[in-house]
Protein backbone atom coordinates (compact mmCIF):
# COMPACT_ATOMS: atom_id res chain seq x y z
CA UNK A 1 0.00 0.00 0.00
CA UNK A 2 1.10 3.04 -0.81
CA UNK A 3 1.35 5.91 1.54
CA UNK A 4 2.28 8.65 -0.59
CA UNK A 5 1.79 9.24 -4.15
CA UNK A 6 2.94 12.26 -6.17
CA UNK A 7 1.95 12.83 -9.79
CA UNK A 8 3.40 15.38 -11.77
CA UNK A 9 4.76 18.07 -9.21
CA UNK A 10 6.18 21.03 -9.60
CA UNK A 11 6.71 23.95 -7.72
CA UNK A 12 8.25 27.40 -8.73
CA UNK A 13 8.80 30.69 -6.41
CA UNK A 14 9.57 34.26 -7.52
CA UNK A 15 12.97 34.50 -7.18
CA UNK A 16 13.66 30.53 -8.21
CA UNK A 17 11.68 28.33 -11.12
CA UNK A 18 11.79 25.17 -10.98
CA UNK A 19 12.81 24.37 -8.04
CA UNK A 20 10.53 20.75 -8.37
CA UNK A 21 10.22 19.64 -11.96
CA UNK A 22 7.66 17.24 -12.88
CA UNK A 23 7.85 14.75 -9.78
CA UNK A 24 6.73 11.34 -9.82
CA UNK A 25 7.11 8.85 -6.97
CA UNK A 26 5.35 6.64 -4.94
CA UNK A 27 6.22 5.87 -1.21
CA UNK A 28 5.34 2.09 0.66
CA UNK A 29 3.61 1.82 4.12
CA UNK A 30 6.09 0.73 6.32
CA UNK A 31 9.28 1.99 4.21
CA UNK A 32 12.29 4.08 4.79
CA UNK A 33 12.84 6.42 1.90
CA UNK A 34 15.56 8.61 1.80
CA UNK A 35 15.29 11.48 -0.61
CA UNK A 36 19.60 12.24 -1.22
CA UNK A 37 20.98 15.25 -2.93
CA UNK A 38 23.02 18.50 -1.96
CA UNK A 39 21.90 21.44 -0.83
CA UNK A 40 19.19 23.29 -2.81
CA UNK A 41 18.48 20.16 -4.66
CA UNK A 42 14.64 20.33 -3.61
CA UNK A 43 14.45 18.16 -0.72
CA UNK A 44 13.20 20.63 1.98
CA UNK A 45 10.41 22.22 -1.03
CA UNK A 46 8.97 18.57 -1.30
CA UNK A 47 8.59 18.00 2.35
CA UNK A 48 6.98 20.86 3.13
CA UNK A 49 4.91 20.00 0.03
CA UNK A 50 4.04 16.76 1.61
CA UNK A 51 3.92 17.75 5.29
CA UNK A 52 0.79 20.52 3.84
CA UNK A 53 2.99 23.34 4.52
CA UNK A 54 3.37 24.38 0.83
CA UNK A 55 0.70 24.55 -2.26
CA UNK A 56 2.49 22.90 -5.57
CA UNK A 57 2.59 25.37 -8.29
CA UNK A 58 0.70 22.28 -10.41
CA UNK A 59 0.39 18.72 -10.31
CA UNK A 60 -1.11 17.00 -7.52
CA UNK A 61 0.57 14.95 -3.91
CA UNK A 62 -1.38 12.28 -1.81
CA UNK A 63 -0.56 11.38 1.65
CA UNK A 64 -2.90 8.75 3.24
CA UNK A 65 -4.80 9.06 -0.40
CA UNK A 66 -5.66 13.10 0.36
CA UNK A 67 -5.20 15.23 -1.12
CA UNK A 68 -2.38 17.68 0.66
CA UNK A 69 -3.98 21.04 -0.50
CA UNK A 70 -7.63 20.18 -0.52
CA UNK A 71 -7.35 17.95 2.54
CA UNK A 72 -4.63 19.55 4.96
CA UNK A 73 -6.32 19.25 7.85
CA UNK A 74 -6.87 15.40 7.78
CA UNK A 75 -3.48 14.56 7.33
CA UNK A 76 -1.64 17.23 9.97
CA UNK A 77 -2.61 15.08 12.88
CA UNK A 78 -1.65 11.56 11.21
CA UNK A 79 2.32 12.85 10.57
CA UNK A 80 5.43 14.29 12.48
CA UNK A 81 7.73 16.44 10.90
CA UNK A 82 11.30 17.99 11.54
CA UNK A 83 12.56 20.49 10.01
CA UNK A 84 16.18 20.92 9.12
CA UNK A 85 16.76 24.17 10.78
CA UNK A 86 16.02 23.63 14.58
CA UNK A 87 12.79 25.13 14.90
CA UNK A 88 11.77 24.59 19.07
CA UNK A 89 11.31 27.17 21.60
CA UNK A 90 14.89 27.83 23.56
CA UNK A 91 13.79 29.58 26.16
CA UNK A 92 11.68 26.68 26.80
CA UNK A 93 13.38 23.49 28.98
CA UNK A 94 13.42 20.19 27.29
CA UNK A 95 10.59 18.38 29.07
CA UNK A 96 8.19 21.81 28.48
CA UNK A 97 8.80 21.82 25.17
CA UNK A 98 7.69 18.12 25.22
CA UNK A 99 4.62 19.10 26.86
CA UNK A 100 3.75 21.90 24.98
CA UNK A 101 3.83 19.68 22.16
CA UNK A 102 1.34 16.73 23.27
CA UNK A 103 -0.32 19.38 24.31
CA UNK A 104 -1.04 20.58 20.79
CA UNK A 105 -2.48 17.21 20.23
CA UNK A 106 -4.38 17.13 23.05
CA UNK A 107 -2.23 14.42 24.67
CA UNK A 108 -0.47 13.30 27.90
CA UNK A 109 3.10 14.11 27.45
CA UNK A 110 4.10 10.43 27.87
CA UNK A 111 1.06 8.84 26.60
CA UNK A 112 3.34 7.19 24.07
CA UNK A 113 6.00 6.17 26.43
CA UNK A 114 7.14 3.53 25.30
CA UNK A 115 7.51 5.04 21.51
CA UNK A 116 9.46 8.45 22.75
CA UNK A 117 11.70 6.32 25.57
CA UNK A 118 14.48 5.27 23.24
CA UNK A 119 15.03 9.31 22.72
CA UNK A 120 13.84 10.69 25.85
CA UNK A 121 16.37 8.61 28.23
CA UNK A 122 19.09 10.72 26.55
CA UNK A 123 17.20 13.32 27.29
CA UNK A 124 16.33 13.15 30.84
CA UNK A 125 19.09 14.07 32.24
CA UNK A 126 18.55 17.74 30.96
CA UNK A 127 15.09 17.69 31.34
CA UNK A 128 15.13 20.90 32.91
CA UNK A 129 17.78 22.49 30.42
CA UNK A 130 17.36 25.20 28.03
CA UNK A 131 17.08 23.75 24.81
CA UNK A 132 18.83 26.56 23.32
CA UNK A 133 21.70 25.41 25.94
CA UNK A 134 21.73 21.83 24.69
CA UNK A 135 24.09 20.11 21.99
CA UNK A 136 23.47 20.05 18.44
CA UNK A 137 22.84 16.11 18.88
CA UNK A 138 20.34 17.03 21.88
CA UNK A 139 18.95 19.28 19.85
CA UNK A 140 18.15 17.05 17.17
CA UNK A 141 16.98 14.51 19.42
CA UNK A 142 14.79 16.79 21.70
CA UNK A 143 13.37 17.83 17.76
CA UNK A 144 12.88 14.54 16.84
CA UNK A 145 10.52 13.83 20.40
CA UNK A 146 8.84 16.42 19.97
CA UNK A 147 7.43 14.93 16.64
CA UNK A 148 6.98 11.74 17.51
CA UNK A 149 5.28 12.62 20.83
CA UNK A 150 1.80 12.01 19.34
CA UNK A 151 3.10 8.49 17.54
CA UNK A 152 2.23 9.76 13.75
CA UNK A 153 1.91 7.10 11.02
CA UNK A 154 4.29 8.78 8.84
CA UNK A 155 6.96 11.09 9.90
CA UNK A 156 9.23 13.52 7.89
CA UNK A 157 12.79 13.83 9.09
CA UNK A 158 14.47 16.85 7.02
CA UNK A 159 18.28 16.18 7.28
CA UNK A 160 18.24 15.19 10.47
CA UNK A 161 21.48 14.68 11.22
CA UNK A 162 23.25 17.47 9.65
CA UNK A 163 25.82 19.05 11.28
CA UNK A 164 26.08 16.48 14.45
CA UNK A 165 28.95 14.74 15.24
CA UNK A 166 29.20 10.97 13.48
CA UNK A 167 28.60 8.74 17.08
CA UNK A 168 25.07 11.21 17.11
CA UNK A 169 24.49 10.75 13.64
CA UNK A 170 25.03 6.81 13.58
CA UNK A 171 22.81 6.59 17.37
CA UNK A 172 19.75 8.53 15.40
CA UNK A 173 19.48 6.44 12.71
CA UNK A 174 19.47 3.86 15.04
CA UNK A 175 16.60 5.17 17.10
CA UNK A 176 15.16 5.54 13.15
CA UNK A 177 15.16 1.67 12.81
CA UNK A 178 13.18 1.25 15.93
CA UNK A 179 10.60 3.77 15.02
CA UNK A 180 10.32 1.52 11.91
CA UNK A 181 10.21 -1.33 13.83
CA UNK A 182 7.24 0.56 15.36
CA UNK A 183 5.05 0.83 12.56
CA UNK A 184 5.89 4.32 11.12
CA UNK A 185 6.47 5.08 7.55
CA UNK A 186 9.50 7.30 7.31
CA UNK A 187 10.68 10.10 4.92
CA UNK A 188 13.95 11.38 5.83
CA UNK A 189 15.96 13.98 3.01
CA UNK A 190 20.07 14.29 3.79
CA UNK A 191 23.11 15.29 1.84
CA UNK A 192 25.27 12.55 3.07
CA UNK A 193 25.67 10.01 0.64
CA UNK A 194 27.11 6.97 2.77
CA UNK A 195 23.39 7.67 4.89
CA UNK A 196 21.44 6.25 1.45
CA UNK A 197 22.44 2.48 2.23
CA UNK A 198 20.38 2.50 5.86
CA UNK A 199 17.33 3.32 3.90
CA UNK A 200 15.07 0.91 2.05
CA UNK A 201 14.37 2.82 -0.91
CA UNK A 202 16.32 5.88 -2.23
CA UNK A 203 15.42 9.20 -4.76
CA UNK A 204 18.38 10.77 -5.87
CA UNK A 205 17.55 14.64 -6.55
CA UNK A 206 19.41 17.16 -8.03
CA UNK A 207 18.25 20.75 -9.04
CA UNK A 208 14.72 19.64 -8.57
CA UNK A 209 14.43 16.69 -10.46
CA UNK A 210 14.72 12.73 -9.68
CA UNK A 211 17.67 11.12 -10.84
CA UNK A 212 16.50 7.74 -9.82
CA UNK A 213 14.81 6.17 -7.64
CA UNK A 214 15.46 2.43 -6.21
CA UNK A 215 16.92 -0.01 -3.74
CA UNK A 216 20.50 1.48 -2.73
CA UNK A 217 21.62 -2.21 -3.90
CA UNK A 218 19.73 -1.52 -7.25
CA UNK A 219 21.40 1.82 -7.94
CA UNK A 220 25.40 0.32 -7.22
CA UNK A 221 24.35 -2.34 -9.26
CA UNK A 222 23.17 -0.85 -12.44
CA UNK A 223 26.22 1.36 -12.76
CA UNK A 224 27.58 1.74 -15.96
CA UNK A 225 30.58 0.01 -16.75
CA UNK A 226 33.71 -0.67 -14.39
CA UNK A 227 35.12 2.27 -11.84
CA UNK A 228 38.67 2.61 -10.66
CA UNK A 229 40.58 4.87 -8.44
CA UNK A 230 43.87 6.16 -9.14
CA UNK A 231 46.65 7.71 -6.87
CA UNK A 232 50.09 9.10 -7.33
CA UNK A 233 52.50 11.36 -5.25
CA UNK A 234 51.11 14.59 -7.17
CA UNK A 235 47.42 14.58 -6.86
CA UNK A 236 46.27 17.68 -8.23
CA UNK A 237 48.61 17.55 -11.45
CA UNK A 238 47.08 13.51 -11.80
CA UNK A 239 44.15 15.24 -11.88
CA UNK A 240 44.55 17.56 -14.66
CA UNK A 241 46.18 14.93 -16.73
CA UNK A 242 43.13 11.97 -16.47
CA UNK A 243 40.78 15.49 -17.14
CA UNK A 244 42.25 15.76 -20.58
CA UNK A 245 42.76 11.75 -21.11
CA UNK A 246 40.31 10.82 -24.37
CA UNK A 247 39.85 7.31 -23.17
CA UNK A 248 38.46 8.72 -19.98
CA UNK A 249 34.60 9.15 -19.47
CA UNK A 250 34.70 10.52 -15.80
CA UNK A 251 37.09 11.62 -13.55
CA UNK A 252 36.05 13.07 -9.91
CA UNK A 253 38.64 13.81 -6.80
CA UNK A 254 37.31 11.36 -3.71
CA UNK A 255 39.21 11.53 -0.91
CA UNK A 256 43.03 10.89 -1.22
CA UNK A 257 42.34 9.34 -4.73
CA UNK A 258 41.00 10.06 -8.12
CA UNK A 259 37.62 7.95 -9.52
CA UNK A 260 37.99 7.18 -13.22
CA UNK A 261 35.45 5.58 -15.78
CA UNK A 262 36.84 4.66 -18.97
CA UNK A 263 35.23 4.57 -22.34
CA UNK A 264 33.86 1.72 -23.91
CA UNK A 265 36.43 1.61 -26.73
CA UNK A 266 39.50 1.27 -24.34
CA UNK A 267 40.42 -2.42 -22.39
CA UNK A 268 41.59 -1.73 -18.57
CA UNK A 269 44.89 -2.79 -19.71
CA UNK A 270 45.28 -0.32 -22.50
CA UNK A 271 44.62 2.57 -19.84
CA UNK A 272 46.88 1.50 -17.15
CA UNK A 273 49.48 1.59 -19.53
CA UNK A 274 48.56 4.77 -20.52
CA UNK A 275 48.19 6.16 -16.87
CA UNK A 276 51.48 4.39 -15.76
CA UNK A 277 53.51 5.33 -18.56
CA UNK A 278 52.64 9.25 -17.58
CA UNK A 279 55.67 9.95 -15.76
CA UNK A 280 53.83 10.14 -12.26
CA UNK A 281 55.83 8.98 -9.17
CA UNK A 282 53.71 6.29 -7.39
CA UNK A 283 50.87 5.62 -9.24
CA UNK A 284 48.32 3.05 -8.12
CA UNK A 285 45.46 2.01 -10.36
CA UNK A 286 42.52 -0.31 -8.67
CA UNK A 287 39.13 -1.39 -9.57
CA UNK A 288 36.43 -0.55 -6.94
CA UNK A 289 33.12 -1.22 -6.28
CA UNK A 290 30.89 2.16 -7.10
CA UNK A 291 29.77 3.94 -3.98
CA UNK A 292 26.39 6.00 -4.12
CA UNK A 293 28.00 9.10 -4.38
CA UNK A 294 29.58 7.69 -7.36
CA UNK A 295 26.09 6.68 -8.54
CA UNK A 296 24.99 10.21 -8.11
CA UNK A 297 27.93 11.77 -9.64
CA UNK A 298 27.22 9.89 -13.04
CA UNK A 299 23.63 10.52 -12.95
CA UNK A 300 24.03 13.95 -12.51
CA UNK A 301 26.47 14.19 -15.03
CA UNK A 302 24.93 12.47 -17.44
CA UNK A 303 21.76 14.29 -16.91
CA UNK A 304 23.69 17.80 -17.02
CA UNK A 305 25.03 16.22 -20.76
CA UNK A 306 21.63 15.70 -21.55
CA UNK A 307 20.07 19.15 -20.63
Amino acid sequence: MNIVEIHNLSKSFKTQENALSNINLEIREGEIFGFIGPDGAGKTTLFRILATLLKPSSGKSYVFSKDTVEDYLDIRGNIGYMPGKFSLYGDLTVLENLEVFAGLYKIDTFKNKDLIDPVYKQLAPFSNRRAADLSGGMKQKLALCCAIVHKPKLLFLDEPTTGVDPSSRKDFWRIIKLLQKEGITIIASTPYMDEASLCDRIALIQKGEILSISTPEELISNYPGDLYSVSSSSMYPLLKFLKNQDFISSVFPFGDTHHIRLNSNISRESAEIAIESSGFDQIEIKKIQPSIEDCFMYLSTRAYDEA
